[in-house]
């Protein structure tokens, strides 16, 4: 920086500040310097009398990454000035626009000027395309290119893994291979891993790995710290140590995400320990960081823990605790049924309490069976964010649980007059390259007739066991017959029957669910894991549950 600097002054001193090369030569330093050196260089710009498409495009680049809104700024008034783009414009200014999430029109703009052949520009717009959402958009531009190199492949990888089309990022990738004159690189990779991280396929994931070893690609932090992730989220986080342990050079970032994946499984002690041994290192935790701490102290009862750690934020490293931090809080207490003290945290917070953390609260008065609270809770929800379906759900089991139907008929019945819908429970499970997708309560699956049935079957001998669904939150005031047969079709539950009719070896049955999973079938599920000898894996909205020999990992702490 400190160079670029003496060039400025050398320039002014010989009286070439002006001069069309000095200063090609000036900006091309200052894009070097980037973003330390980003205000100096449009200070000078502003300067230039008649700055070309080079020094515009210099300008774009240096800022595309750091501060893409000056990209746009600059690419705007490039066009204000009639100075024309080129080629080598497009690819910084379209890289911009992705981070922005805007720039729908830049594509009949740039066949209007035509650059729609350019790969790099191409390459762009695909990434673009991603960015907005429009897999679609990019597929285009990716089929009707006729070259593509490495960065159109891992751009179209990346569109897919980044808007939850896991499966064909992963067939792209496949692909790619099958041409044979394109090594996957690092960036590559990434988006691989995530795609399987979004799918939470564990062979696929175990597969990812495997190659990356076998192809000599270098583990750097990054990648390192995504296969840690990646092996979290497919239910694995013994794997996701083993990564770690075998990593040389560690970020903050790879020690948050062990960190958070032992939170999420329920594994909060040694979350805490891996904490301490991260400080130990010299490494300052971020915010990230110290939201998987107080995670895991929330998942596993640790108050007096959570509560040391949320005030060292401030006391030891003189950090302003974020909004987050005091949610975990909250769900620190409520867990621990503190409602009162949850509620007096909240009302000293030096921050306005979201949606979020109430709606924590409501969650906490619920599970421990607090009406008069709820219904304070549920007040403070209806002035912040009156139409989560959520919000409705917790308040109607709440009446379920303590037998005030008509209650609950009205809760109910405020939601079709708002015209709230209740999110469906749907849960999936991995087979290959294949997904079974379960509805709760639909005849969605092909073999819907035969898994019911089937799930019928295991109930009835759960019950020889022990086993007693609870019908408290179930929808409306029926007989116990209807209620159990409400719940007994929830989506995990087909899921799992499907599980057990379809793989008759002794694999562990791993199923992804998209709403918190309830109570009654947490009970099943430690039930089936003890009469069948099976392990059980369910990630659910929050965290992790491993189901084994009539026990669940969370301890019933959840």
């Amino acid at each position: 920086m400190n160079n670029v600097y003496k060039l400025h002054v050398r320039l002014i001193k010989t009286g070439l500040q002006n001069d069309p090369v000095s200063l090609r030569r000036l900006l091309l330093s200052f894009a070097a310097a980037a973003p330390a050196s980003l205000p100096h260089a449009r200070s000078v710009f502003a300067r230039v009398p008649f700055p070309d498409t080079f020094a515009y495009n210099t300008l774009i680049r240096a800022h595309a990454h750091s501060s893409p809104s000056h990209s746009v700024s600059l690419f705007s008034a490039m066009r204000r000035d009639g100075v024309s783009p080129d080629n080598f414009t497009f690819p910084f200014v379209l890289k911009a626009c992705a981070r922005l999430h805007i720039g729908h029109d830049a594509h009949a703009l740039i066949i209007k000027l035509g650059l729609g052949s350019d790969i790099y520009v191409q390459n762009g717009l695909i990434s673009l395309y991603g960015s907005l959402g429009s897999v679609a958009g990019a597929l285009d531009v990716f089929d009707e290119m006729p070259e593509r190199d490495l960065v159109s492949w891992s751009s179209m990888i990346s569109c897919f893994a980044n808007n939850n089309f896991g499966y064909e990022a992963l067939g792209l990738f496949q692909d790619m291979q099958l041409l044979g004159n394109l090594k996957p690189d690092e960036v590559t990779m990434l988006s691989v891993i995530s795609a399987v991280s979004s799918l939470g396929a564990l062979e696929l994931g175990k597969w990812v790995d495997a190659y990356i070893s076998r192809t000599g690609l270098k583990r750097t932090v990054s990648l390192g710290t995504a296969l840690i992730d990646m092996y979290s989220r497919c239910g694995s986080v013994d794997d996701s140590i083993k990564i770690f342990n075998a990593i040389p050079v560690k970020n903050v970032l790879t020690w948050t995400v062990l960190i958070n994946g032992l939170a999420v499984h329920g594994r909060s002690e040694e979350a805490l320990k891996v904490f301490h041994e991260m400080k130990n290192t010299g490494l300052k935790p971020d915010h990230i960081t110290f939201n998987g701490v107080l995670v895991a102290c929330s998942h596993g009862g640790l108050v007096d823990d959570g509560w040391r750690v949320f005030e060292s934020i401030k006391s030891d490293y003189g950090m302003e605790p974020t909004v987050e931090h005091y949610g975990c809080i909250v769900d620190l207490l409520g867990r621990a049924g503190l409602l009162n003290k949850a509620f007096e945290f909240v009302d000293t917070m030096p921050i306005k309490p979201n949606a979020v953390i109430w709606r924590t609260l409501l969650g906490a008065c619920v599970k421990h069976n607090d009406l008069k609270l709820s219904e304070k809770a549920k007040v403070k929800i209806q002035e912040l964010d009156p139409n989560h379906d959520g919000d409705y759900v917790l308040l109607s089991n709440m009446y379920g649980q303590v037998g005030r139907w008509d209650q609950k008929a009205n809760v109910r019945n405020s939601m079709r007059e708002k015209k709230v819908g209740k999110k469906p429970g749907y849960s999936f499970l991995n087979e290959g390259d294949m997904v079974h997708e379960f509805v709760s309560g639909d005849d969605f699956h092909p073999k819907s007739n035969e898994i019911k049935r089937f799930l019928i079957s295991i109930i009835d001998d759960l019950r020889l066991d022990g086993y007693t669904p609870f019908t408290c939150n179930a929808l409306h005031d029926v007989e116990d017959e209807e209620k159990e047969q409400s719940l007994s079709f929830h989506s995990e539950k087909l899921a799992v029957a499907f599980a057990l009719l379809r793989f008759k070896d002794r694999r562990t049955i791993r199923v992804i669910k998209n709403l918190r999973i309830c109570y009654d079938c947490h009970c099943f599920m430690k039930h089936v894991s003890n009469k069948f000898d099976r392990e059980i894996v369910v990630r659910d909205r929050n965290r992790f549950h491993h189901f084994s020999k009539g026990s669940c990992s969370c301890k019933d702490y959840w």
